[in-house]
């Protein structure tokens, strides 16, 4: 079998794209996953304009629904705060769903997709399989993620830290949900919740301070009652709704920054491997799909890549991290915060959203 011209490594959200960005472009592609099958499950993901150009451009049009605003929300009393329309291009997708589409549109462009291949070790030239098989590579795109085996190759010692936040995620049924993010904010805490599909599934995603650590990841699992209780003071339809959870899956929030270097050698980062996103600004998934595009534009360029995509991300990452902040208000902050909030909403709704036009107006597709 020949040497592709690009190995990936990891499919996801990230890897996907930048396979099918590279095929466009006409370089041979494998992708090398080391799950069986390409599931995803319990998430949804807020695709904003600037990571809805990419899909488009890649061919790709996962079932989504239109969002129409984000409205925040005092959490204790119901009350409105803010809500700020959206305009065109902001979309409420499941993770499968997108998942789904980038893998069908891959295998159309001709990409080969390796499943059940977990990757041990990375070398100049080749990877080596867990079961100490030789797979020679030319480039390596490591698109497998914050503890994948491309970032601790590129960055070895590379540290995170605990944010003193954890996180819950699942999916509720739900009928007539307003086609919009909510953000129902309280003191030390917040909960999102934006429908899926046909409007039948409600993703929810709540944040607590803590000081103690959680085990990072997506996958454990955890008693509802505890979502429950850190909520219990949250206005009765919050409390409505979390009490028909029936599963739920808790990570703690570590803010590993910005990789350092994002490239050793024929390896070069994308997405999480790159730059892992707190979820307080919807944008882990948008600057994966611009990572995607533009590294494949620029796949013989790495440095210069970097050099132009790291200001970016390093932005975005700060305004997740204000975002965080702002959320969990408590005494006289919170009082003073509220109020302008709700003066704004009278006069200018849009003002907040405004200042994210660098983010959600730019076009990574037309430069």
């Amino acid at each position: 079998m020949a040497t592709s011209d690009v190995t990936v490594l990891g499919a996801g959200i990230a890897g996907l794209a930048c396979a099918i960005a590279l095929r466009l472009r006409g370089r041979s592609v494998e992708v090398i996953e080391q799950a069986p099958a390409l599931t995803e499950v319990g998430a949804g993901l807020q695709i904003a304009p600037n990571g809805g150009r990419v899909l488009d451009a890649l061919g790709v049009a996962p079932r989504a629904l239109a969002s129409r605003a984000v409205h925040l929300i005092d959490g204790s009393t119901g009350r409105n705060l803010i809500r700020m329309p959206l305009g065109e291009g902001f979309r409420l997708v499941h993770r499968a769903d997108l998942i789904d589409a980038l893998a069908a549109r891959a295998r159309e462009v001709g990409v080969a997709i390796r499943l059940g291949r977990r990757v041990a070790a990375i070398g100049v030239d080749h990877i080596t399989f867990e079961d100490g098989a030789l797979h020679p590579v030319k480039r390596l795109v490591g698109a497998d993620g914050v503890r994948g085996v491309a970032r601790e190759y590129v960055a070895p010692d590379h540290a995170s830290r605990y944010t003193g936040q954890v996180a819950w995620r699942t999916i509720v049924p739900v009928e007539n949900w307003p086609a919009e993010a909510q953000v129902h904010v309280g003191a030390g805490r917040h909960l999102v919740l934006y429908p899926l599909r046909d409007g039948s599934a409600l993703n929810v995603v709540a944040v607590e301070e803590r000081s103690d650590w959680v085990v990072e990841g997506w996958s454990t699992e955890d008693d509802p009652e505890n979502l429950r209780a850190a909520f219990a003071r949250f206005d009765v339809p919050i409390r409505e709704i979390l009490a028909r959870v029936e599963w739920v899956n808790l990570w703690g929030l570590m803010d590993h920054g910005v990789t350092p270097q994002w490239s050793r050698g024929a390896v070069t980062l994308i997405g999480d491997a790159a730059h892992p996103t707190l979820p307080f600004l919807a944008q882990g998934a948008n600057l994966a799909l611009e990572d995607a595009w533009t590294l494949a534009a620029s796949l013989d360029e790495p440095a210069r890549w970097e050099a132009v995509r790291r200001p970016r991300v390093t932005r975005a990452l700060r305004a997740a991290a204000s975002n965080a902040r702002n959320y969990h208000l408590s005494g006289v902050s919170r009082v003073v915060g509220h109020s302008a909030l709700r003066a704004m909403n009278r006069v200018a709704p849009d003002v907040p959203l405004r200042g994210l036009r660098w983010l959600y107006d730019a076009d990574v597709t037309g430069d």
